[in-house]
């Protein structure tokens, strides 16, 4: 499966280089009035841009020189004439006031678009005031995610980084044929919710060559997400690459066909994870693939949670209905935080099947770890430490 999603990503990548070769009209959002003093709002030149840039006939490219550009709330909506290429030298620059992104849960958001490739750039969200609302209890908005791409289809996000989002940095929902790469994301360890790459109800997914430093998870996999590859990852601190949490609805769609390889976990609370609800429902987990990956001082290495029932609401004395099977670990190695590093705790009512683990060494202060298992069945072969209880 991984060689089938590499060898289209290759594919991918030559039709966006298609694609930016092939851009004749360009549009610099100076001309249409932005200030790249981070000052005056920039948020009529930038969508003044987009729209003559989604109503050309031809391959168009928008350009946003050096300097820093404020943008409030940005919605730029398609279906678009033809391809679009967005160049980011500058930066953009959230309002101070996060009270002025209001409570629709997005900074900036491309809708029903195609084709578009985003190059470089920093997203400045200025999160802190609303991570400083959150904690004291006041009355906050909803929160906004960065940047946000919905029903979106053959996307390019190239060289991006993302600073202190109010919420999750990079969304992609209900999108198809999506290639992430070479992005940063940086937010404190102890800022909430800012999870770096969320997906969710999405197919084609492609996460590749990233820094993830978050206060939540590096990566987050909501339902109805499959054919998603993810590689050459740093992730930490944050809570690690997490599957789910799921199951929180009855009828949800399963996940299915992921890839995590040859990746890094620095300090992370987790390193890979897979998390539902206890409660009824029709969800499912399969065709999982982590493999060559190191953890450096991970608190739980590797980790499945079925028994999520945040502040014991809605779940109580219920088991999760998500079926989860065919899971492989392969070659993971290097420190946990803590004396178990492999927790398998499963549904009693929908117990984990065909779980694989093949050479493992994960050690505690410089002895073998030690793992946990509930309601599992498996297999396990090679180097295996801790003592695997599949």
């Amino acid at each position: 499966m991984a060689k089938l999603v590499v060898s289209y990503v290759v594919l991918f990548l030559f039709c966006i280089f298609q694609q930016s070769n092939a851009a004749s009209a360009s549009y610099n959002v100076i001309k249409f009035g932005a200030k790249p003093d981070g000052k005056a709002d920039s948020t009529q030149p930038f969508l003044k841009a987009w729209s003559a840039a989604c109503s050309s006939a031809s391959p168009s490219k928008i350009y946003v020189p050096k300097g820093r550009y404020l943008l409030k709330a940005t919605v730029f909506r398609g279906p678009c004439k033809n391809k679009i290429t967005v160049q980011i030298d500058g930066t953009l620059v959230a309002p101070t006031d996060y009270r002025a992104l209001g409570n629709s849960g997005y900074w900036i958001l491309f809708i029903k678009v195609n084709r578009v490739s985003v190059f470089g750039g920093t997203l400045d969200a200025k999160g802190a005031g609303f991570w400083a609302c959150r904690k004291s209890g006041l009355n906050c908005p909803v929160g906004a995610r960065s940047i946000t791409f919905n029903w979106a289809n053959d996307i390019l996000i190239s060289g991006l980084t993302s600073i202190n989002s109010q919420s999750m940095h990079l969304v992609i929902n209900s999108c198809n044929n999506v290639l992430v790469r070479n992005v940063r994301v940086i937010a404190p360890d102890q800022s909430p919710n800012t999870d770096g790459i969320h997906v969710q109800t999405s197919t084609g997914v492609t996460i590749t060559g990233s820094t993830l430093q978050t206060g939540d998870d590096c990566i987050s996999i909501g339902p109805s997400t499959r054919n998603m590859l993810m590689s050459s990852i740093k992730c930490g601190p944050g809570h690690g690459i997490s599957i789910g949490s799921l199951g929180k609805e009855f009828n949800e769609g399963g996940v299915e066909n992921i890839t995590l390889t040859n990746s890094i976990f620095s300090g992370s609370d987790n390193g890979v994870r897979i998390k539902s609800w206890a409660r009824p429902s029709n969800g499912f987990v399969r065709n999982v693939v982590f493999q060559n990956l190191i953890m450096k001082n991970v608190e739980n290495p590797i980790i499945i949670d079925q028994n999520y029932c945040p502040n014991n609401q809605g779940c109580p004395r219920q088991s999760s209905g998500v079926k989860i099977s065919q899971v492989t670990y392969r070659n993971i190695q290097g420190t946990s935080a803590t004396p178990k590093a492999v927790t398998f705790h499963c549904s009693p009512s929908t117990p984990c099947r065909g779980i694989k683990l093949q050479d493992i060494k994960l050690t505690y202060l410089n002895k073998a770890a030690t793992s946990s298992c509930k309601n599992i069945g498996g297999t396990s072969s090679g180097v295996l430490m801790p003592e695997s209880c599949v």
